[in-house]
């Protein structure tokens, strides 16, 4: 083993500190303790076998489900010079060989399988001949049918503690609720496991319910406020995923459609183009999105309500990796959990039917809240919040209560004029008194109750009656074409014995937040840099054939924007930059800073250290210092004096520029300088010293000795 964990985080991915959890579970596995590790998607799961895999003597097995995704996977770790590979049925026989040779001469570090590959038998029998430090096996749900994303191939993974009792296991996923969880530690039959459960609550990530109405026309308006960003938008269907993106693609954004019917080749070039950032916008099914490494994705849109809360959580989870800021928006009608309970009703076994409907109903319970929804989602994880999380929907728009028993009295009594055969939609026409082909035809417009809820509009009659279900006043028969049917509750209102206590409708708009609108001249120089960088990194990215996020993520983009790094030195400090990501990238990247840097400073700005570059510009023309202040007060209207020039110059010099200090001064003098700094060690500022020497040597020499002898700090 070498290094330790901290040393080898900064060394191979550029961080300073451990997320919470990682350490310990990093320790857990250090120690050749079985693990199960339960983290958010952006919890940064792959460090806790990433870091071990570094530090054992032998290679790390990393089983991941997609082949396609290996590839990606590889390439970071390869720019961050860990040796690394993947084994799969892309390569030829002659390749699958040369990885073995390297495998058994201990030049590989982590080497990705599938699942499949990985309990073949001649891949078990070359495992025997090398030594294999770890098996890490991510998205350790797929290997239990009750979970949402059920694999069979990952059942036999058992083999592994079968033909290798002494290599610790550590299984990860995103989610997994106590049978899922339980189901892995049995079926992997993990040796006394530590079991670590990360915190749900991804903060970064803002929550948004929406009614499914003319959900396109939202979508566009919400995607016309957040240009060239990425997303991924979740259908129902196949055919919905490629109607959307045709519809998109006609209202000018960048978008393409995913689906499990789709040839492999075409999958493959989808998925290359969005992680490329060629393509902005994924219209896709569920079959789209597992480990898909993506840091940059702002927003997961879901056209239509999932099955379940763990598909929710798990899909909503690949916004945001990176920790920036981003959206989870969910639409949801009555018509999407009738298509979803007869998906359900078709499942033969009783006990997981029941299951699968009690799920959906949690589902439902999110969607229909009037409380913070994040509470809510963390409570089906086990966890709790003390306090609303001020980042949802309800939360924003908090609503205003009022009396609402005789709007409910004229729908409930509306309701059963009419049989209690009707859905939502007719229900809403009666009370408002429309008089469309269906309800002449059907004679609906004769009823007592027809017209007498004119006074509020088609959209606040919908708020209303989505609240009278979920207050529990009407349900709906999902078996009879979404009738409503009247509750003994409802009976209750009608009656007068129950007051119905309803929220007033607030339009929830899908716009950006608050916070975000208004920003500071400081902050939006920071976001002029970022793109600048950003494009810079695509077209490196193009040129290399790789993803954008490969070379630096988006978060250390910001990071690099807020600290603007003009040295190498500098540039290692930014989160994120490694050496070798400093070999490769670090010139190009200084210079895009630099020169982005001047022309804001240029402009009239106040941009941090631009005005030492400007300084350091007119240095190497051969200018001194005077001539400097002179030069710039041609330009600037407030030019610093030359007394600050040759302050910009010392503390240039300390930065690691190559500036020659001893052109405006002598050794003599810095000699006698240097001898009298350490006769009074005490000594504190130049005039002393000015004085010592009757002013024989300037206030600039004083400060370049003391500079040569490290005693002047930036």
């Amino acid at each position: 083993m070498t290094h330790t964990p901290e040393a080898t985080l900064q060394q191979y991915f550029g961080y300073n500190e451990f997320r919470p959890l990682q350490k310990d579970i990093i320790a857990q596995v250090l120690a050749g303790h079985d693990t199960l590790v339960l983290m958010p998607t952006g919890g940064g799961k792959s460090i806790c076998y990433q870091v071990p895999a570094l530090m054992l003597e032998g290679v790390t097995i990393v089983v991941s489900p997609l082949i396609a995704l290996m590839q990606d996977q590889v390439d970071a770790l390869q720019r961050n010079k860990i040796a690394s590979s993947f084994y799969n049925s892309t390569q030829s026989l002659e390749e699958q060989r040369a990885i073995e040779q390297k495998c058994k001469d201990g030049e590989i570090k982590l080497l990705y399988v599938s699942p499949e590959k990985l309990v073949s038998g001649g891949f078990l029998e070359f495992l025997q001949h090398i030594k294999v430090s770890l098996f890490a096996i991510d998205e350790a749900h797929c290997i239990s049918s009750w979970g949402h994303d059920f694999r069979p191939e990952y059942t036999q993974l058992k083999v592994l503690k079968e033909q290798f009792a002494q290599v610790p296991i550590i299984a990860l996923t995103a989610t997994a609720d106590k049978t899922t969880r339980n189901d892995i530690l049995r079926q992997l039959n993990l040796d006394n496991p530590e079991i670590f459960i990360a915190s749900f609550d991804r903060k970064n990530i803002r929550l948004h319910v929406a009614p499914g109405q003319d959900r396109i026309k939202k979508i566009i308006k919400y995607l016309e406020t957040r240009p060239d960003q990425s997303g991924i938008i979740y259908c129902l269907s196949r055919n919905s995923t490629e109607k959307l993106a045709a519809k998109l693609q006609n209202a000018g954004f960048s978008a393409d459609y995913y689906h499990a019917k789709m040839d492999s080749v075409r999958r493959a070039q989808v998925q290359q183009s969005f992680l490329r950032d060629d393509t902005q916008i994924i219209c896709a099914t569920i079959a789209f999105g597992m480990g898909i490494d993506k840091p940059n994705v702002r927003f997961v849109i879901h056209y239509n309500m999932p099955k379940n809360v763990e598909g929710y959580y798990q899909e909503i989870g690949r916004a945001g990796r990176d920790g920036l800021k981003s959206d989870a928006v969910l639409f949801y009608s009555h018509a999407d959990v009738k298509i979803l309970r007869e998906i359900i009703a078709d499942i033969e076994n009783p006990e997981f039917k029941a299951l699968q409907y009690a799920k959906l109903d949690r589902m439902l319970q999110l969607a229909d809240a009037d409380i913070c929804r994040r509470r809510i989602l963390l409570n089906y994880f086990n966890e709790s919040l003390t306090e609303n999380c001020g980042n949802c929907d309800v939360c924003r728009n908090p609503t205003q209560k009022f009396d609402g028993t005789i709007l409910a009295q004229k729908a409930i009594s509306a309701s059963i004029r009419l049989k209690q055969q009707v859905g939502l939609n007719t229900l809403i026409d009666v009370l408002r008194g429309s008089k469309n082909q269906q309800i002449v035809e059907n004679g609906y417009d004769q009823v007592k109750t027809f017209g007498a809820g004119r006074e509020a509009s088609y959209q606040d009659w919908r708020a209303y009656l989505q609240q009278m279900v979920n207050l529990g006043f009407f349900e709906i028969a999902y078996d009879e074409n979404l009738a409503l049917k009247v509750t003994e509750l409802g009976q209750q209102v009608l009656k007068k014995e129950h007051q119905a206590l309803l929220s007033k409708p607030t339009e929830k708009i899908l716009t950006k937040a608050k916070a975000e609108k208004t920003k500071t001249k400081k902050q939006t120089l920071s976001g002029a840099l970022f793109e600048s960088l950003k494009t810079l990194r695509k077209q490196m990215a193009d040129t290399q054939s790789i993803a954008p996020h490969i070379i630096f993520d988006d978060a250390t983009l910001t990071d690099m924007s807020k600290k603007r790094p003009y040295t190498k030195k500098d540039f290692l400090e930014v989160s994120g930059v490694t050496q070798a990501k400093l070999e490769q990238f670090g010139v190009s990247f200084i210079k895009e800073i630099i020169n982005v840097s001047l022309e804001q400073f240029k402009s009239g700005s106040t941009v941090k250290g631009a005005s030492h570059l400007v300084t350091y510009q007119l240095y190497k023309k051969g200018l001194t210092p005077k001539q400097i202040n002179a030069e710039r007060a041609k330009t600037e209207e407030k030019a610093p004096s030359a007394i600050t020039i040759e302050s910009h110059l010392t503390a240039l010099y300390e930065k690691g520029y190559p500036i020659d200090l001893m052109q405006y001064t002598s050794a003599t003098a810095v000699r006698d300088i240097q001898q009298v700094l350490h006769e009074s060690a005490d000594e504190d500022g130049f005039k002393p010293i000015h004085e010592h020497f009757g002013g024989k040597y300037s206030y600039f020499e004083i400060k370049i000795a003391k500079t040569l002898l490290g005693e002047v700090n930036d």
